[in-house]
């Protein structure tokens, strides 16, 4: 018997990947995503290769994933890719504390991002 195989949550040219604990805010992880929407992966592999900021890293790890994924998993062209989506949200917040004087405390808080990626076979005519 056994479960039924789920449905693709994506169309059958596209593949996803999801970086579900990135340390660090959704706000700057989404300037580093705003990089690489809708571009070739050639381009955007590129992009977050040499940009400045931190959050690209983790960002370049989760589009590695995806054209793996694409190529793997779903036999899709790896040149012909191209980043339909690349989506950002909240994930968990860890709390800690800060001694402060006079026997007060203050919260730190240190959030973590998801990342989602998707990427999409482009069709020969140039539309994504």
């Amino acid at each position: 018997m056994g479960k039924e195989k789920a449905p693709r949550r994506v169309a059958d040219n596209e593949a996803l990947s999801v970086g579900t604990q990135i340390r660090g805010s959704a706000q700057k992880l989404n300037l580093v995503a705003a990089l690489i929407r809708g571009r070739p992966v050639e381009d955007a592999l590129n992009i977050l290769a040499f940009s400045r900021k931190a959050m690209a890293q983790d960002a370049r790890k989760v589009l590695a994933s995806a054209i793996a994924n694409a190529e793997n998993n779903h036999n899709l062209d790896v040149d012909a890719l191209v980043v339909a989506e690349a989506s950002v949200g909240k994930s968990i917040t860890m709390k800690r504390f800060h001694t402060r004087g006079r026997g007060k405390s203050t919260r730190i808080l240190k959030p973590f991002s998801r990342l989602r990626i998707v990427v999409r076979e482009a069709s020969e005519d140039g539309e994504a």
